[in-house]
């Protein structure tokens, strides 16, 4: 795309970029374990190091960060790429935390529900009323995987819901529509683009057998393509991060692919909105550990908090 670059690189496996308010790109490293600030001439802070595998992030109300942490991966580095592999050695399971950046604490909020550990966690998306959703991918062994799983918490660490499950192949990216009343999910194996009209904190309309988990089937994406993160726009547009194809595809909320834009990587892995008017799209491109900044055609949706 025209007017495109490449703001940063020599990243561990970025994802999970979210604009901080003095303009700086703030993502997640998983591979080294830490959480960096990328200004708008490239350069990089180190805001934490907590270790796992520091995957989703949120900016909270408070000016914390909430953090998604899968726990962490085995990697495979070979001929300038890098990709997660299964589970480290010590693996226990995953974790939601609240990360001050201005001193890098940790606070961890969850690491089960109902007495169940979190596997895999990796999305988040606040929804404005004092919690959050956010997705649990699991984790993925040689001969079975764990089904992927939506929950809601509350910010201060007090609840934790399980709202639909399971996702045979990935609960991965997630966010809201524009009124607040429609929860997006990417399932990232299957290549669908799943939606739930949200009832209540941690409730959501489910639809009956064969639906999986409930969820209302918004698009099938075509050939052999995977998701990960997602974003939604002002017009209410859903740009979901597409794996194998490199593309940022976006799809009406009708389900319509209605753009495709192709990032110059096979493993574009998160996407979020900055800049005048939020026409700046910030696209991690994992594979590589770049994060691509470009124009958009349309403004990103605002945030809530």
């Amino acid at each position: 795309m025209p007017g495109a670059r490449i703001l940063a690189d020599g990243l561990r496996f970025p994802e999970g970029p979210v604009v901080l308010p003095d303009g700086r790109i703030a993502l997640v490293e998983i591979e080294a374990g830490r959480i960096t600030a990328i200004g708008p001439d490239g350069s990089k802070t180190v805001l934490a190091s907590p270790g796992g595998g520091p995957n989703g992030l949120a900016l909270g109300p408070d000016g914390m960060l909430y953090v998604c942490n899968n726990g962490g991966f085995e990697w495979i580095e070979a001929e300038g790429t890098l990709r997660p592999h299964g589970a480290p050695p010590g693996y226990a399971g995953g974790w939601v935390e609240r990360i001050d950046p201005s001193t890098g604490r940790s606070t961890r909020l969850y690491d089960a529900c109902n007495g169940r550990r979190l596997r895999g966690p990796n999305d988040l998306v606040l929804d404005g009323q004092g919690g959050f959703w956010f997705t649990d991918y699991g984790k993925v062994r040689a001969h079975d995987r764990d089904h992927g799983t939506v929950y809601w918490a509350a910010l201060d660490g007090s609840r934790i819901l399980e709202a639909a499950h399971p996702f045979p192949g990935g609960a991965n990216g997630l966010g809201l529509s524009p009124d607040g009343r429609r929860l997006y999910v990417a399932e990232t194996e299957t290549g669908r683009l799943w939606a739930f009209d949200i009832l209540g904190p941690g409730e959501l309309r489910k639809d009956p057998w064969p639906s999986p988990h409930g969820g209302t089937l918004l698009c099938q994406f075509p050939g052999f393509r995977r998701l990960d993160s997602l974003a939604v726009t002002q017009a209410g547009n859903i740009c979901v991060a597409t794996l194998v194809s490199g593309e940022i595809t976006t799809v009406s909320p009708e389900g319509r692919i209605i753009d495709v834009v192709r990032c110059g990587e096979r493993m574009p892995t998160n996407i979020c909105f900055g800049g005048e008017g939020r026409r700046t799209a910030y696209v991690t491109l994992s594979h590589t550990g770049k994060l691509l900044e470009m124009p958009w055609e349309e403004p990103g949706l605002a945030l809530v908090a």
